[in-house]
């Protein structure tokens, strides 16, 4: 094997050893999670560029929002873009890999979410009270008027949702640009969480500050978000995909909609956000046997997305030694 062989390689090895250090360790320390450092970025950003007050059309804020995210952006795909070139350029193959791997693992928190979802059907099984506290984990949403049902399901919304967000996207774009095609990703994801709300939150006006982020984060997840969809709907099973399509839209988001009507289908279950959608109208209420099966089908979800990833990364190995 040759060094430029070996050395392609090593990011195709960094995609299993960094899902088996998440399956092992689960998440780095907040001091040098770099997921963490981009919220703190986003946060310091964002009290600066959106108003205390709601606005009519706020084009200035829109602006001073985006150029901050072009800029914050920047800096995160430069950084990781060097980090990657110096793993490769003066790493051997197989220390590449390894640290590479450690790279990428605080961009992928698949155990760290099935944790969480696995810990609201534990805490509901104690009292609707401790459900309600354990979801809180997951979601953004006021808790306290849902019952039983209402927490289960939202739980294995966040589960589908995040399914894509946490592992599959991530996966999708390092496959694509490496490194940085994932940090670039989990920075979009992050700043859509932190910004892309349409009114208040946290003392803050987003309507229009937050729209770039928003947008953004559409764009990026676009592809994944059907691949996921698709991953679950090839493992769990489910009607045809225009079936599974005509669900998806009754979510506002252009994304988020997928992976959970394809959960819904999969399962056979009602997953309603109240006043804003209702996926699988006509399935059943969600009961204790659904969330481990859930985690369980999204778990070969993400073996199958890092097998996608580690084939690309090896396609693009194969070519570099015919052609470098």
């Amino acid at each position: 094997m040759d060094a430029a062989w070996a050395l392609a390689l090593a990011p195709a090895a960094a995609v299993p050893l960094a899902l088996a250090i998440d399956r092992c360790f689960g998440e780095p320390p907040v001091a040098v999670h770099p997921v963490v450092w981009m919220g703190r970025a986003l946060q310091a950003g964002g009290d600066r560029v959106a108003p205390r007050a709601p606005t009519a059309r706020d084009w200035r804020s829109f602006g001073l929002a985006a150029l901050l995210w072009c800029a914050l952006a920047a800096v995160v795909v430069i950084v990781s873009a060097v980090l990657q070139w110096a793993v490769l350029r003066h790493a051997p193959p197989w220390l590449a890999a390894v640290l590479l791997a450690l790279l990428l693992k605080p961009l992928l928190a698949w155990r760290m979410l099935r944790d969480e979802v696995l810990a609201v059907e534990a805490a509901l099984a104690e009292s609707l009270e401790a459900g309600r506290a354990r979801l809180t984990r997951l979601v953004s949403r006021d808790v306290q008027a849902l019952d039983a049902v209402q927490v289960r399901e939202s739980a294995i919304e966040s589960l589908a949702e995040n399914l894509n967000d946490s592992v599959v996207a991530p996966l999708f774009w390092f496959a694509l640009l490496g490194l940085p095609g994932a940090a670039l990703y989990r920075f979009a994801n992050t700043a859509d969480a932190m910004w892309g709300y349409p009114g208040m939150r946290g003392g803050r006006y987003w309507q229009w500050a937050g729209k770039w982020a928003a947008r953004a984060d559409d764009a990026l997840s676009w592809l994944p978000a059907r691949l996921t969809a698709l991953l679950l709907r090839a493992i769990a099973g489910g009607p045809r995909w225009r079936v599974l399509a005509t669900e998806a839209r009754r979510t506002p988001s252009p994304n988020s909609g997928w992976p959970m009507a394809a959960m819904a289908l999969a399962l056979g279950v009602r997953l309603a956000k109240p006043g804003v959608y209702t996926l699988n109208h006509e399935g059943r209420g969600a009961d204790a046997r659904d969330t481990p099966r859930a985690a369980g089908w999204a778990s070969k979800v993400v073996v199958a997305g890092g097998l996608i990833a580690l084939v690309a990364h090896f396609s693009i190995a194969l070519w570099w030694s015919r052609w470098m």
